[in-house]
């Protein structure tokens, strides 16, 4: 078990998982069996989940984005059955917010890319800030149900949403273009942003804060 490693090897198995490395890695490296590394990971992962829990509360964020992050729990949704699924396995998504000034994540949340856990998420980020906010999101439809749920009118929100063209090899090379689109839905404090960009082989980002 864990607690019979030394000091030494915990810290060298939990850097390399907080550095991504495979449990199957981590163990020709270390010597250390794939069990005791997924228990000694759990261990720390409850631990950091409780300290952040206990910690992040009256934040004063200003600009917080939100966005999720794919990922999957032994299969992949479209390799995973029902009986699958019913235990767990498939695809998960990890809701975080950021803030954008400090790189501060107060909160996150894992589970499926659907409206109760954008509500989830959403009631549990207003409850560990102490002031009125701007949170910007990307496109997905459940946010600004969830947004209006969680923190009511105590809040500026956006919704960016990005469209990238490319023109193909061989064309005149044109110029490279933005065009911003805004448009006001029927709740006060939300609207969306499209954003266009267009160029020859040439994939641009633009960071819009509302």
């Amino acid at each position: 078990m864990a607690n019979n490693l030394k000091f030494e090897k915990k810290v060298a198995v939990v850097s390399m998982l907080a550095e991504g490395s495979s449990m199957e890695a981590i163990s020709r490296i270390t010597g250390v069996n794939p069990n005791t590394i997924m228990w000694l990971g759990k261990r720390v992962g409850d631990a950091c989940a409780k300290i952040h829990n206990d910690k992040m509360r009256g934040l004063n964020c200003k600009h917080i984005e939100v966005d999720e992050i794919w990922g999957f729990i032994g299969k992949k949704r479209n390799n995973a059955t029902r009986a699958d699924e019913a235990k767990g396995l498939g695809d998960v998504w990890t809701f975080i917010a950021l803030d954008a000034d400090t790189k501060l994540i107060p909160s996150f949340v894992v589970g499926k890319r659907d409206a109760y856990h954008a509500k989830m998420f959403m009631a549990d980020l207003a409850g560990r800030l102490a002031r009125r906010v701007q949170i910007t999101s990307d496109g997905m439809n459940s946010y600004p149900d969830a947004i209006e749920r969680g923190f009511g009118s105590e809040v500026d929100y956006g919704q960016l949403v990005k469209t990238y063209s490319v023109e193909h090899l061989g064309k005149p090379i044109l110029p490279v273009t933005f065009g911003l689109g805004l448009q006001l839905t029927r709740k006060p404090n939300l609207c969306r942003l499209s954003l266009l960009a267009t160029g020859l082989n040439t994939w641009r980002t633009v960071s819009l804060m509302i």
